[in-house]
């Protein structure tokens, strides 16, 4: 191996040695750990040092790296503390995560890293909107996300390097080329060459880089950030190293051909460094020792006081508590002697184009929400309000999207991710379910991002234009559902979302966009999330509802002069079992409807809640009212049939003959 030190200062070799040299002993000393139990489970880096510590010290220290598994020097390099490292290792209260996940995947901002979650694909997305930020803000820095040759398999590094490449973000993409994905060998995991010749897909410069060595890795980055600093732009960096243990301890390298580990070891990254710097006489074996010394001393401190370190002690109140980051809201009442009637689409619009007055740092983004407007023309003239570069068009990248609006949050903006049809969020259910709703309880991170979501049927639209899918995000802790069903409604839970710095998932019923109008307050105002209301009051029956069900109920009762509570639920996450307990404590019998399939539905769960706590109150057996459990048809025949409107009539007339 040969070292081109071009114009390095003697003091900055020394110091990238040293750096090596640290995550290395201590991965040593953990790997004896994970033998006597001391340490859960352990995902190697040695032998990869070089690009970790490499990428970290070219950097600036406030600029953003994104890490993985073998990710340590990143750590080390960024002076994170190892007592919190020691003690995030073995689960304690002292690290980053207060026990609730392992090894690395956490962040600490404080120190710019942000960890990874065990999907693999999703920080690189993150990373991109880190980029977005310091390119909107004009600030001249970079991101850098790691993946492995494993990763780029996955979905979403094709996203994120197309969205990189189409917005011009000043991202470094690190490939971690291994040799193995676990124990599947490079030639399993795709056909081309190199990985770097990916990047000519996307319009986007790439290099080879030697991963072992570190002069390498730190002078070609630091270049290549310099130059990104000021001219914005993705890159993808291949760095060839190998993965000298298992993917993790406990799966060896028995798989591995005995001559390539040889070949391999002649190439490790510190003995080869150590002695070139040996040589050429800017390193001494006292240097080494001395060092070796005193970091086997810290090393020993940072161990004692984490073994020291009490346990996590179990709090269930603190564990519910931390789902959710905290906020309380500072209500802006409604103005109501200043009214125009709208629809419910312009109401939408309405509420967020104030919404844009107000946080000057939210970021729209969508597919067609810029000059087009939208399919629904909710954005229709924002481009001209707002400029393109706060109401962003988007490429067909779901995940990719909501993972920018994710890295935006990170550095303190505001988000709004539109989906064209609530239909297509399934294309980025990995990164609304696994991150922006667990971000916060992991390690402490607010999520502020609002997701938009029209949703539902009755317009014949067919399976995947129809769809009501909110039951999915119900059964996600960490995330807001959020779901109105009149025009007023909707405008002041839209404000009152992007007040709240939780990720909110917002459902917008197609089919009450052009519909329904009603007096709305026209200045800014922010509704109660969490909170149901009463639409009508009764004392025969209860009728549980949201969206568009409030209206099939309200036709109904009104039909049949009926004397009923209707309440519309409004948020679906958090739930308000209050007003729940309230109107069924009062009228004694129950129906829960809504558009969503009868199994699975959100019915379930509040019949099942209204049975164990409410069974005392019930003069009948809670009834639903649902969709069939099919998909949803094209043909309107079969689509009326498959709504619950029929059934509501039969279920309601069952209740009250009780």
């Amino acid at each position: 191996m040969t070292f081109d030190r071009k114009n390095l200062t003697d003091e900055t070799l020394q110091q990238l040695y040293f750096s090596l040299l640290r995550p290395r002993m201590i991965e040593e000393k953990m790997l004896k750990l994970l033998r006597r139990g001391k340490v859960s489970k352990w995902f190697s880096g040695i032998g990869q040092e070089a690009i970790s510590v490499g990428a970290t010290m070219a950097l600036q220290a406030d600029e953003l790296i994104f890490t993985l598994h073998r990710n340590l020097g990143v750590f080390t390099a960024r002076q994170v503390p190892l007592h919190r490292l020691f003690g995030q290792w073995q689960g304690k209260d002292m690290g980053f995560t207060k026990g609730r996940d392992r090894s690395f995947h956490f962040g600490t901002l404080e120190h710019g890293i942000v960890g990874m979650i065990s999907h693999l694909g999703p920080q690189l997305s993150l990373a991109g909107g880190v980029g977005l930020w310091h390119k909107l803000k004009g600030e001249q820095k970079v991101a850098l996300a790691f993946t492995g040759d494993g990763g780029t398999s996955e979905g979403e590094f094709h996203e994120a390097l197309n969205v990189a490449a189409v917005w011009q973000l000043p991202v470094i993409f690190i490939i971690e080329n291994n040799g193995y994905g676990l124990s599947t060998p490079v030639q399993e995991q795709y056909r081309c060459e190199n990985l770097a010749d990916r990047g000519l897909g996307y319009g986007m410069r790439s290099e080879i880089l030697d991963g072992n060595n570190i002069v390498e890795v730190y002078s070609r980055i630091q270049t290549i950030a310099e130059e990104l600093r000021s001219n914005p732009e993705p890159i993808l960096l291949e760095c060839r190293t190998f993965r000298m243990r298992g993917h993790e301890e406990a799966s060896g390298t028995k798989y591995v051909p005995k001559e390539l580990m040889e070949t391999w070891a002649q190439k490790d990254p510190i003995k080869n460094f150590e002695q070139y710097l040996l040589q050429e006489g800017l390193l001494t074996e006292e240097a080494i020792a001395d060092f070796q010394g005193k970091m086997k001393q810290e090393i020993e401190e940072a161990l004692k006081l984490a073994d020291e370190a009490p346990a996590v002690q179990v709090d269930r109140e603190q564990e519910l508590a931390d789902v959710y980051a905290p906020y309380q809201p500072t209500l802006v009442e409604p103005n109501t002697s200043k009214t125009q009637e709208l629809r419910f689409v312009d109401a939408i619009s309405q509420g967020l184009h104030q919404a844009m007055e107000r946080h000057p740092d939210l970021v729209l983004m969508g597919q067609d929400i810029g000059d087009y407007g939208g399919v629904f023309k909710v954005t229709d003239g924002f481009v001209k309000d707002f400029g393109a570069e706060r109401v962003r068009n988007t490429p067909l990248c779901e995940s990719a999207i909501v993972g920018v609006g994710l890295g935006v949050s990170l550095k303190g903006g505001k988000a709004m991710v539109e989906m064209q049809f609530a239909d297509f969020v399934s294309c980025g259910f990995n990164q609304i379910v696994n991150n922006l709703a667990k971000l916060h309880y992991r390690w402490g991170q607010s999520a502020d991002v609002v997701v938009r979501m029209p949703t539902g049927g009755g317009m014949g639209a067919g399976p995947y234009h129809s769809q009501s899918n909110e039951a999915w995000f119900t059964h996600t802790p960490g995330l807001k559902v959020l779901y109105p069903s009149s025009p007023s409604e909707a405008k002041g839970l839209l404000l009152a979302a992007f007040e709240d710095p939780n990720p909110i998932l917002f459902f917008e019923h197609k089919g009450l966009y052009r519909s329904i109008s009603e007096e709305v307050p026209t200045d800014y105002y922010t509704l109660p999330i969490g909170k149901a209301r009463l639409v009508t009051e009764g004392e025969d029956v209860s009728i549980i509802t949201y969206g568009m069900g409030v209206h099939w109920a309200k036709t109904l009762v009104q039909e049949w002069d009926i004397s009923a509570d209707i309440l519309d639920l409004r948020t679906l996450l958090p739930i308000d079992y209050e007003a729940i307990k309230e109107t069924v404590s009062k009228t004694n019998k129950v129906l829960i409807l809504h558009e969503d399939t009868l199994f699975g539905g959100i019915g379930g769960e509040l019949s099942a809640y209204i049975a164990e706590h409410l069974f005392d109150q019930l003069d009948a057996p809670v009834m639903r009212a649902a969709s069939l459990d099919t998909p949803v048809p094209f043909s309107t025949a079969l689509e009326a049939e498959y709504l619950p409107k029929t059934r509501l009539k039969e279920k309601l007339e069952k209740l009250l003959a009780y």
